[in-house]
């Protein structure tokens, strides 16, 4: 019988991801037990890596790096990217960014990985995908990101405290370091969209202030 890190290369998962499923379906004839101990001697040689129960990364992917926001995609669901990951993908801040938000309406999470840290923020609205895009990352693959206005919106939502602290374009170009010259163009788009999704009344005035603000 071919080993399990046989068939995987031979299939080509794309991005050299797979689920339990794919096991499963290569190994049909044999237990769960044997399909679980095929997994176990697969990782206990390096040759496959765990990103959560029930999802891989076969090993010899780990030199070309999937794309993280793919990864994020796959580990919790629904999610799309969001806050500091996306704004840095925008290119509004300038410090890099060494883990992967998201936000999600399941349950927060947090995902310790080989290929990075990610996180999931759950953030309560009436339209889940307001102000969000699918935006191709790289070559092949595709994410769902959020505008820089969703983006924002999401962050103010986690950071309500210091953003009352603060006005909001304060918290926005002192502690985010936003060119304001950004953020004019930024509170320009889709503005009612993103407005009207959130139910947190902190939100709602705090993005109306900084838009009153900017538009000074």
């Amino acid at each position: 019988m071919q080993t399990l890190t046989e068939k995987i290369l031979a299939i080509r998962p794309p991005n050299g991801i797979f689920n339990k499923t794919v096991v499963d379906n290569l190994f049909p004839s044999i237990s769960e037990g044997a399909r679980k101990a095929l997994i176990f001697k697969a990782i206990d040689k390096n040759e496959i890596i765990q990103l959560k129960p029930g999802l891989y990364l076969q090993s010899k992917y780990l030199e070309s790096s999937p794309h993280p926001f793919v990864v994020a995609a796959l580990l919790h669901s629904p999610s799309y990217i969001s806050m500091e990951s996306a704004l840095r993908h925008h290119g509004l801040i300038p410090e890099a960014v060494y883990q992967v938000r998201s936000v999600t309406h399941s349950r927060s999470r947090t995902f310790k990985t080989a290929i990075g840290y990610f996180q999931y923020i759950r953030i309560p609205c009436k339209d889940f995908r307001a102000g969000v895009k699918s935006i191709k990352v790289d070559k092949t693959n595709w994410a769902f990101v959020a505008s820089p206005l969703r983006a924002i919106a999401d962050l103010i939502y986690l950071h309500k405290k210091e953003v009352m602290n603060k006005d909001a374009v304060g918290f926005l170009t002192e502690s985010m370091r936003i060119d304001s010259d950004d953020l004019k163009e930024v509170f320009s788009d889709n503005f009612k969209e993103v407005y009207d999704t959130f139910n947190s009344l902190c939100v709602k005035n705090a993005l109306l202030s900084a838009k009153k603000e900017l538009e000074k």
